[in-house]
């Protein structure tokens, strides 16, 4: 009797495990995602100092790139320059967005400088872009709504639209098509979606979430990413017109 309950009991929870393993997954994924916004608090402080010297950094960079690429006599030579290019921003990118780690969010956030003040999403991805050399309007970028961002950047066949796929679907498509720098929109959010090399994915956001900060997530806990239903993402490293356009300080005029 005792053996035949205790089977019985076996069988109880994992009828239960099965049944509610959506809601369990759903919590479990919470639960990871605040203990590495609560691990990362000590670990990650905005460093706008360091940001400066990156952003001056990268201007020299863009203009050496750009005297080689107005002088190149080949299409081999403005290829090589290219991708040399795109190299520099897919290193220094990564690097200015993470200056912000830590730096608060809020949703009317509008700071310029890292750990200073409060800084929505749209904020967040306009003025990283700005301050990596592309010229665009910084406020009014920000206040536009997620697909209008990257289409300023990347015209609407190299974009990628993704309604109601599964998340693991979404990243086998997104890591399929290459590496690089993505400006990922979602429902109500717009980010950094870095891809690298090895397929390894980076969520880089300014957070209104548990973390309600900049934070640098990994797949396992981007929860914004995983739960959202609609997602459009652009490659701006991928994009050799981007790149050219990086390269010869083109106006990027917003979207509307």
């Amino acid at each position: 009797m005792k053996r035949l309950l205790q089977l019985i009991i076996l069988g109880a929870l994992a009828y239960s495990g099965w049944t509610y393993r959506h809601p369990i997954e759903a919590l479990f994924m919470e639960f990871k995602a605040r203990h590495e916004a609560s691990g990362k608090k000590n670990q990650h402080l905005p460093d706008p100092e360091q940001y400066e010297i990156l952003k001056a950094d990268l201007e020299r960079k863009r203009q050496s790139l750009a005297r080689g690429y107005a002088q190149a006599r080949s299409a081999n030579e403005m290829f090589k320059i290219r991708t040399e290019a795109r190299e520099t921003l897919e290193s220094a990118l990564p690097k200015l967005m993470r200056c912000w780690l830590g730096t608060a969010w809020d949703f009317s956030g509008t700071s310029q400088i890292p750990g200073e003040g409060r800084i929505a999403c749209g904020y967040y991805v306009s003025t990283v872009m700005r301050d990596a050399g592309f010229d665009l309007e910084r406020i009014r970028l920000a206040q536009q709504p997620s697909q209008n961002i990257i289409e300023t950047f990347i015209q609407p066949p190299k974009m990628h639209v993704r309604v109601g796929i599964s998340y693991d679907k979404f990243l086998k498509e997104v890591t399929a098509r290459g590496p690089g720098i993505r400006i990922v929109g979602l429902d109500r959010h717009v980010s950094f979606l870095v891809v690298e090399d090895d397929g390894d994915v980076r969520f880089i956001h300014s957070s209104g979430g548990v973390a309600k900060s900049v934070v640098d997530q990994s797949r396992d806990v981007a929860t914004t990413l995983q739960k959202s239903r609609y997602r459009v993402t652009g490659n701006i490293t991928g994009n050799d017109q981007v790149i050219n356009d990086w390269l010869m300080r083109r106006f990027w005029k917003t979207k509307q």
